[in-house]
């Protein structure tokens, strides 16, 4: 399966692009550190963004299969560059998980989250740093 995505230079380091199926669109800026004015998120960002997004929607797929309770699942991400070269270094990503779940569920939800093709499709140079928080009982 194939998803066609068109784009266009903005000027002043921005990118406006179109998702073809749905016709969403979204605009990139390169960050403060790299001459940009960060008013948007950068290429990088959403890489970091995809790869949260992406283990969320496993688990939603899990979850949804499984009649499990996703509600009020949170997450926060964090990208880290290296500078030589210049590309992602690290994601730090955790995971607020919702309250109830079993043992079994939390199993079953973290390998579903570590299934997702965007973990997969990163360098493995790249170091993920990954945490699913559980709510005390």
């Amino acid at each position: 399966m194939s998803v066609e995505i068109k784009g266009k230079y903005e000027g002043d380091l921005r990118v406006s692009l179109a998702h073809g199926p749905s016709g969403s669109v979204l605009e990139t800026d390169a960050p403060i550190d790299n001459q940009g004015k960060g008013s948007r998120f950068s290429p990088t960002d959403l890489v970091a963004a995809a790869l949260s997004s992406c283990m969320v929607t496993l688990m939603g797929i899990v979850a949804k299969r499984d009649n499990i309770n996703l509600e009020g699942l949170t997450f926060r991400a964090e990208k880290h560059m290296n500078t030589s070269p210049r590309r992602i270094g690290k994601i730090v990503i955790e995971f607020n998980m919702p309250k109830g779940l079993s043992n079994e569920q939390k199993k079953k939800l973290e390998h579903a989250a570590h299934t997702c093709p965007v973990h997969h499709s990163l360098l493995p140079e790249i170091e993920k740093d990954i945490k699913f928080i559980y709510p005390e009982a």
